[in-house]
């Protein structure tokens, strides 16, 4: 699971300026852009951990497999820089996909949604290659062009055929630059488009028959794939592009401590980017938050004493985030800065009720059942109920 912080801007350290970089600039007139891309929040960072690099490194690497993974991780650098931790489980899983990424093997991440899939495939790829905007986004209208290559059609209609009228992909400019590509939700993808990877994994080449050439990835290509198997809807992946990838599983956070300290640091990031009061005032209801997520979620109370019915949606870290997100902005622009019960009470409620007939009944047994009887949580229960209806 992810816990982002604050980029380590260095002064006197940059990092290399990508084409990302440049596109941004010009698109924002120069203004900070609302999200940053990884490599650009955490320019100083990834500088910092370059300059005390002195390990080996893959080709075309930007940093070694040690200092992605500590990047990642998150640590005490010699010269005193502190690397801010990206995510937040168990090491062995981030050095499994560091060294991965160092073969010829492509990455598959996989988890339920709100695992911090996505997080994690765009902080490897702005490590090895300082750049994560290689992207295709995987939805079930994905044409097999934004994995391949398309076409400008007024240079094809013009000229017929060329390099010059061909349009590369995100997939295909990797191979030919020895970058790192993503490809968010592949499973949301038609499986016939999915295939498409099966060459490109296998022999490392993409075929142009119009040109009658091909694309030779060259060494430091790579292709990190997230995908999820809750949704409906999910497109199973072949056998044989199954085989291409190697799977690393992102769990849940294991404890409570862990998933409340995940959401107090990326609250406390996003808070500080739009303003809002500063996280350790709201201590209280984050952790109510992620109680109720986790019980839910858990089919049964913290104690282990009641067993609960689970909702249908997946109450994922990623939810209790944005559900406290809403409330600090409720309570910096309609309150007194505080974060209170009264602030995340419609965030829980559309989390939890997305069904409305069956989440409802969940949602209502979970206030009176649990809630109402928690000692110190009469405020968090009438404000529930005031949203519940």
């Amino acid at each position: 699971m992810t816990v982002p912080g604050p980029g380590n801007e260095t002064e006197g350290k940059t990092a290399p300026t990508t084409g990302s970089d440049r596109s941004s600039d010009a698109a924002s007139g120069g203004a900070a852009a609302i999200r940053p891309h990884a490599e650009d929040a955490f320019a100083g960072e990834l500088a910092a951990l370059a300059a005390a690099d002195d390990r080996p490194r893959p080709p075309r690497w930007r940093l070694s497999p040690w200092a992605v993974a500590t990047y990642l991780l998150g640590g005490t650098l010699s010269d005193g820089t502190v690397v801010t931790p990206k995510y937040v489980g168990p090491r062995r899983i981030v050095e499994v996909a560091v060294a991965t990424l160092a073969t010829d093997r492509a990455l598959l991440l996989l988890g339920v949604p709100g695992t911090a899939k996505t997080w994690v495939s765009e902080h490897l790829a702005a490590a090895v290659s300082g750049d994560s905007t290689l992207l295709v986004q995987g939805t079930a209208g994905t044409p097999e062009e934004a994995i391949r290559y398309g076409w400008n059609y007024a240079r094809l209609l013009a000229h017929g055929p060329s390099r010059e009228a061909l349009v590369p992909s995100p997939v295909m400019r990797a191979m030919a630059e020895g970058m790192t590509a993503r490809v968010e939700e592949l499973t949301r993808i038609p499986a016939d488009v999915q295939d498409t990877l099966i060459t490109v994994l296998s022999e490392k080449t993409l075929p142009i028959p119009e040109l009658g050439e091909e694309v030779q990835a060259v060494r430091g290509f790579n292709l990190i794939a997230t995908a999820n198997d809750r949704d409906r809807g999910v497109n199973e992946l072949s056998s044989a592009l199954r085989r291409r990838f190697n799977t690393v599983v992102l769990p849940l956070p294991a404890t409570p401590e862990a998933e409340v300290d995940i959401v107090s640091r990326r609250v406390e990031q996003i808070g500080r980017s739009l303003d809002l009061p500063p996280v350790p005032e709201g201590l209280d209801e984050i952790r109510r938050v992620v109680t109720v997520f986790r019980e839910l979620r858990e089919g049964v109370t913290a104690d282990g004493r009641t067993r609960l019915k689970s909702p249908s949606g997946t109450l994922s870290t990623a939810e209790a985030i944005s559900v406290l997100t809403g409330g600090l902005s409720l309570a910096a622009h309609f309150g007194d800065g505080v974060l209170r019960a009264g602030d995340v009470a419609a965030g829980i409620l559309g989390a939890v009720v997305r069904d409305p007939a069956a989440d409802r009944v969940v949602w209502q047994e979970y206030l009176e059942t649990v809630v109402r009887e928690r000692e110190g949580w009469k405020d968090f229960y009438r404000a529930c109920r005031e949203v519940s209806g």
